[in-house]
């Protein structure tokens, strides 16, 4: 059985890359903190918006799919699930808001796991929630031409309720390790989650609703407010290139978690940096949605459509960005460019 070790990140050989990373983002994160003191409502609208942007991503990775308007609904329980592809939207729902609200009093461990798990699905109704794996799983890849190939195979059925013990107990040892850098041993904890691959079905989403939450617990909240699930959904060619070189060699432990690492931490430094764009343009002005709008459209060296202003502050409405493009358009502060789906603003 592979044996799960995370020495190698006490001992002072790791990539200066990963360590640059790691301190940007607890830059960026202790600015968050601060702000979020000040900007509550501001944080309370960026979590609504990120929660159905986190719920449409994780589950549009594993290809399934509504509408945003159906997403909206089931988001925001204004509506029951109407077919399966929504069941196992609502079960995602339920588990990411459990992580949200209670993250502090759940941990890395097999019981919690396993009730992640069980509440994930039971809205689609499968008998197999909550439970691992019983029947051996292989990952496959299929080429061009429509050929199939095991590009992985996960631990054996029979040896995972001891696997993921195994890793239980490893997490735990490397969390009470002060010299280990947590931001560093979350994404290994998830690279061998995911080797493992414990259940029959929901491997996937279940590895970035317990990434939340070790994030969480550490303190690195960005994914709460600019969705973690959306930058890996948006960047999945990578991501995906990133867990086969990490899980190459991994069955008999010669695999290197760099690759995956470096990924990980890049698309929480995105989320960080995204977070900081709804703030640092401002420049100390009062932070009015108005005034988050006119500063990102004037500090701005190339021009901007409105859809492309909508995504940098997704709590404003695209009225109110169009009613602030409209009146800087009319004071002579910027001037449009092009015209319909064209139309770019940019500073006079």
């Amino acid at each position: 059985m592979r044996k799960f070790d995370y020495s190698f990140l006490n001992n002072g050989l790791l990539p200066a890359s990963l360590v640059n990373l790691t301190a940007n983002i607890s830059s960026l994160k202790t600015m968050a903190g601060v702000r979020k003191d000040e900007y509550k409502q501001i944080f309370t609208e960026l979590e609504a918006v990120a929660k159905v942007q986190s719920i449409k991503s994780s589950n549009a990775i594993e290809g399934i799919v509504t509408s945003d308007e159906r997403i909206a609904a089931i988001v925001n329980q204004n509506s029951a699930p109407l077919n399966h592809n929504e069941a196992e939207i609502a079960g995602y729902r339920d588990a990411l808001n459990e992580i949200h609200l209670g993250f502090e009093h759940i941990d890395f461990r097999n019981r919690d796991i396993l009730r992640l798990h069980e509440m994930m699905m039971s809205f689609a109704g499968y008998e197999y929630g909550g439970q691992y794996k019983t029947d051996d799983n292989v990952i496959l890849e299929i080429d061009s031409d429509g050929n199939r190939r095991v590009r992985f195979r996960p631990t054996p059925a029979a040896e995972t309720p001891k696997a993921m013990e195994q890793l239980e107990l490893a997490y735990l040892e490397a969390c009470s390790d002060a010299n280990v850098n947590q931001l560093l041993l979350i994404p290994c904890i998830i690279l061998d989650f995911l080797c493992v691959h414990p259940f029959r079905d929901g491997n996937g989403r279940m590895s970035r609703l317990l990434s939340l939450l070790l994030l969480y617990k550490n303190g690195f909240d960005a994914g709460k407010y600019v969705s973690f699930e959306e930058q890996i959904n948006k960047y999945k060619a990578y991501y995906y290139e990133s867990l086969r070189q990490s899980s190459d060699g991994w069955e008999s432990g010669e695999n290197s978690y760099f690759p995956f690492i470096e990924n990980f931490l890049s698309m929480l430094y995105m989320c960080y940096k995204e977070l900081d764009k709804r703030f640092a343009v401002v420049h100390g002005k009062k932070i009015t949605k108005k005034a988050r709008v006119e500063a990102t459209i004037l500090n701005s060296l190339t021009p901007l459509s409105k859809a492309e202003i909508c995504k940098i502050h997704p709590d404003v409405s695209p009225t109110t960005v169009e009613a602030v493009l409209g009146a800087m358009v009319k004071s002579g502060a910027i001037k449009r460019i092009g015209e319909s789906r064209a139309t770019r603003y940019i500073k006079v």
